[in-house]
């Protein structure tokens, strides 16, 4: 069984402990249902609470009764004035009972958030993992449904609900006519809100999938919203996201079409019956079976009764959307990996091996990188290169375990990685991706991983080893500079040093540079040499997926990818041949841009088994 995180409120501080593989292998608390679990004490207060209620609920009822048969008999103003006092003090009892009950159920709300935000927010950032990966954070929202409509009045009704064969028996002591009328009507709206689940339940399905899809269709316009607007795609993006809403909106109405013609039909039949009740009252009053003030508590506990029925009704859309929520995060959550659990290794020193690695595209099944064999050891730098679409984002990605193989392995110390718990492994790694996202906050905090026990001369010492120390001193406030999101006040040039030290940060013993220096001047390409060879005299294991000479000069040895495949591996002198010379004009590239050309012509001695 894979390990578990622990649960609770504290588990949110545990930032991305889950990502990757060891996300997948989370059970997460024994599922949601351990979140509610947790939550058993406040349910059984609710239902004392709501016990109580109910019982005063018959205050109203009783008072009537007293009125009509006893004070207009005997006219008596003292016994008003006292059944008065005490229906005041019943009712404030009451209304003190359900602002109580009410807070409680906020704090159930709240504390079943706390006890799965922390493990929802990392799954939903692994969600963002792996070829094809999901993008809205659909889950987040999901969690947001379960605490409102645990903190709503919704569940209340179910609380309700028990009560309502409480007060038809009442209604059977006061005359049996009465009763089986006050049954019949339970059961016609009962029958109401059984007909409203089936004939909305999958239109509201199709609603929410529909809703989802435009969000999503949105979201990703919102982050290509520079390529979009400088190239005019707005006017047609617009247009489909319209589609996607317009196709949302027409679902939905079509379902609260339907449920509000049925929620409209129990309202009038609920006052319709409340009205008959008094009917059939005033009939057996009539034939003096039963006295007036019987007639008005009857119609009163006919109406209480009924109104948890009523209340399911109304909030149904409510219970509809917390039940698909709460299926979704099942699933998310859920989806645990039956693959090695993580154990507890000393740190890493830097020994990695890629043994036959392969990994598919989740909806195609297509191979996006496969065959890839390498050892590297402590203190060499391994260089990868090949055309665009070759698969070296993929193999970075892969080497740092955020995308999953589909066969073979990453062992770092000769583990495979997915042993290794990402919050141990993570501290020792350093990667930077081709496209460096920074995140809202400062850039020391940055740097340091947004580690709250980071010391400032480790922050230093990265930036340092990344030779961004003199261009960080330039901006406004320093280190303390903040950066908005996703480092928006920054050039690209800048987003990428400081991204270099955020991958240094810690002295990591693996580090993966994907195009290290694609916006890098020439002072910063400088720096980044001078920073690729600190790392190797300092032990680290190093991987460098570029295109420029500056950069391969370092590497001890190069990795050639075409198509996804490995078709050359080896030192660097003998896999390029010894130069770095442009192929001819007629060729279009140079040796670099397409080395799988150049790799075509190494002997086959050169290339390993």
């Amino acid at each position: 069984m894979p390990l578990r995180p622990a649960c609770g409120p504290g588990a949110a501080s545990q930032g991305f402990q889950s990502m990757g593989r060891s996300v997948q292998s989370t059970a997460v608390c024994d599922d949601i249902a351990e979140a509610y679990r947790t939550c058993r004490s406040g349910l059984v207060n609710i239902g004392v609470f709501s016990c109580c209620i109910n019982l005063l609920m018959f205050t109203g009822p009783l008072f009537m009764l007293q009125v009509y048969d006893r004070v207009l008999t005997s006219r008596s103003m003292p016994t008003l004035l006292a059944l008065t006092l005490l229906v005041a003090f019943l009712f404030a009892m009451m209304g003190l009972l359900e602002f109580v009950r009410a807070r409680l159920m906020a704090r159930i709300g709240r504390r079943v958030d706390e006890q799965l935000a922390g493990t929802i927010f990392d799954r939903t950032v692994a969600l963002g993992l792996g070829p094809s990966a999901a993008g809205p954070a659909q889950p987040l929202r999901d969690l947001d449904t379960l605490r409102q409509f645990l903190s709503g009045p919704a569940p209340l009704a179910l609380f309700e609900m028990p009560w309502a064969p409480v007060f038809l028996a009442v209604i059977f002591l006061l005359h049996v006519w009465l009763g089986v009328f006050a049954t019949l009507g339970a059961l016609m709206l009962f029958g109401l809100a059984l007909t409203n689940e089936l004939r909305t339940r999958d239109r509201s399905k199709e609603a929410a999938q529909a809703n989802m899809d435009a969000h999503a269709f949105a979201e990703e316009t919102r982050r290509n919203a520079e390529a979009a607007w400088a190239m005019g795609m707005g006017p047609f993006l617009r247009a489909r996201w319209l589609q996607l809403h317009r196709k949302a909106l027409s679902t939905q109405d079509l379902a609260n079409d339907r449920s509000g013609t049925i929620s409209a039909s129990s309202k009038v039949m609920r006052l319709f019956l409340q009205s008959a009740m008094l009917a059939v009252g005033a009939w057996l009053a009539v034939r003096q079976e039963i006295t007036p003030g019987t007639m008005i508590a009857a119609s009163i506990i006919m109406s209480r009764a009924l109104a948890p029925v009523e209340q399911s009704i109304g909030q149904w859309r409510s219970f509809q959307s917390f039940r698909r929520a709460n299926e979704r995060l099942k699933e998310v959550v859920g989806e645990a990996s039956s693959g090695d659990a993580e154990m507890a290794f000393p740190r890493p020193r830097g020994f990695i091996h890629a043994e036959n690695l392969l990994v598919l595209d989740r909806q195609s099944g297509r191979p996006i990188l496969q065959g890839v064999n390498f050892k590297l050891e402590p203190g060499r730098a391994l260089g990868v290169i090949g055309p665009s679409g070759a698969g070296k984002s993929t193999l970075a990605r892969t080497l740092v375990g955020t995308w999953q193989t589909s066969a073979g392995a990453v062992r770092v110390d000769g583990a495979p990685i997915a042993q290794w718990g990402m919050a141990q492994l993570g501290p020792a790694i350093g990667y930077l991706p081709q496209n460096v996202e920074l995140f809202a906050g400062t850039i020391a905090e940055n740097i340091a991983r947004f580690d709250p026990n980071a010391s400032p001369e480790s922050v230093l010492r990265a930036a340092s080893h990344a030779n961004a120390h003199d261009l960080i001193l330039k901006l406004p406030h320093g280190y303390k500079t903040s950066i908005g999101n996703s480092g928006a006040t920054l050039s690209a040039g800048q987003r990428q040093r400081i991204g270099l030290a955020r991958a240094l940060y810690g002295d990591p013993v693996f580090v993966v540079l994907d195009e290290p220096n694609s916006n890098l001047d020439a002072v910063g390409e400088t720096a980044l040499e001078g920073a690729l060879r600190a790392l190797k005299s300092r032990g680290a294991s190093l991987v460098v997926i570029t295109h420029r000479p500056s950069a391969i000069q370092v590497v001890d040895l190069l990795l050639v990818l075409k198509n996804g495949r490995q078709v050359a591996l080896g030192p660097r002198n003998q896999v390029l041949g010894g130069t770095t010379t442009p192929l001819p004009r007629a060729a279009g590239k140079t040796a670099l841009q397409d080395p799988s050309r150049r790799a075509a012509h190494i002997r086959p001695a050169e290339q390993p088994a």
